[in-house]
């Protein structure tokens, strides 16, 4: 069986500052892990806007997709991890204990 390539959208733009706070929650964050909340939500934002504006042709070049040329054989049975089911178990599983 022959293993498709990885592929992964890679940002060569510069990051800007519109910092988002996260919406209100019962859980308590750090201020790291708000910072670096807010810093992959602005750097996704400038992803999918610059990957907008390259599909309409007013820029080129920013967004391109990466693919592996010999993908790691030690990810061969990865499977990717659904984060709101497994939220939703721990949340169960919490209000069980």
């Amino acid at each position: 069986m022959t293993s498709s390539p990885v592929s992964r959208v890679v940002y060569n733009g510069k990051r800007n500052s519109s910092p988002r706070s996260p919406t209100s929650s019962s859980e308590i964050f750090t201020p790291a892990h708000e910072e670096n909340v807010r810093f992959i939500y602005e750097a996704w934002q400038c992803v999918e806007r610059d990957l907008r504006n390259q599909l309409s042709g007013s820029e080129r070049g920013l967004v391109e997709e990466y693919v592996e040329k010999i993908p790691n054989p030690g990810l061969k049975s990865f499977k990717p991890v659904d984060l709101s089911e497994l939220k939703r178990r721990n949340t169960q599983d919490a209000k069980k204990s």
